[in-house]
């Protein structure tokens, strides 16, 4: 059996059986540069506990699958310390599902990327959302992504994609996007009442819950989207 190490906050939240949201740390060594990327994982950590959950950063540090990070472990983590790995969606689902947690709040997953007819090239995150019963909630799929074949390739694994609030798909950057969404609620505890029965049905894999971003923080489908073709052309 793996090991999984816990912090002390998450170890709590187990015991006491409170809610727990998993967070990647990918977006930590890879996102963006220090000390904005700690900065960023402190603030989403202080949302999450001021929600009353208990975050819980995922990452391996020295060989050790850590789930929860105290803050010196994320200060190192965030100055690209070579002795830590840090987990993608795929890798972060895995661990939660080990570790017993049903949530998992991340930027966005990885999909189908465009010209992927020529490249076969598919994030494994896709995968993971038909194998792991991980609920995921994110602000889309990517905006370098092709949605619309993102979407067919989450229909054909049985994954369920529901947007939260309205009916257009956000797509990262942008709250929504010219594709509408196969499913959408505007009640949390129906989405939560989704992963509840599937879990009663016993069928394997997750949800994909698409939330999007504040109006007044996006970046407009229309303005993004021939920025990122021209990106891919070049």
């Amino acid at each position: 059996m793996v090991k999984l190490e816990y912090s002390p906050k998450v170890e709590k939240a187990i015991q006491n059986d409170d809610p727990i949201v998993a967070l990647e740390s990918t977006i930590i060594t890879h996102g963006m540069p220090w000390p904005d990327n700690f900065k960023t994982a402190q603030e989403v950590e202080k949302v999450i506990t001021e929600t009353g959950a208990t975050p819980a950063t995922i990452a391996v540090i020295n060989g050790v699958i850590k789930v929860g990070l105290e803050e010196e472990i994320l200060s190192n983590l965030s100055k690209l310390n070579k002795d830590t790995g840090a987990t993608t969606v795929a890798a972060t689902m895995i661990i939660a599902k080990l570790a017993g947690i049903r949530v998992f709040a991340t930027g966005g997953i990885g999909g189908v990327h465009k010209l992927a007819e020529k490249t076969f090239d598919i994030s494994a995150d896709l995968q993971e959302l038909s194998k792991t019963a991980v609920s995921v909630v994110c602000a889309g799929p990517k905006a370098i992504l092709d949605i619309p074949k993102t979407l067919e390739v989450l229909e054909t694994l049985g994954v369920p994609v529901i947007t939260f609030g309205q009916s257009k798909l956000p797509a990262f950057w942008s709250c929504d996007s010219p594709f509408y969404s196969p499913l959408s609620l505007n009640d949390p505890a129906l989405i939560a009442k989704s992963h509840k029965i599937r879990e009663q049905l016993s069928l394997a894999g997750g949800q994909l819950i698409a939330n999007p971003i504040p109006k007044e923080n996006e970046i407009p489908f229309r303005e993004i989207e021939p920025i990122v073709n021209a990106a891919a052309k070049e």
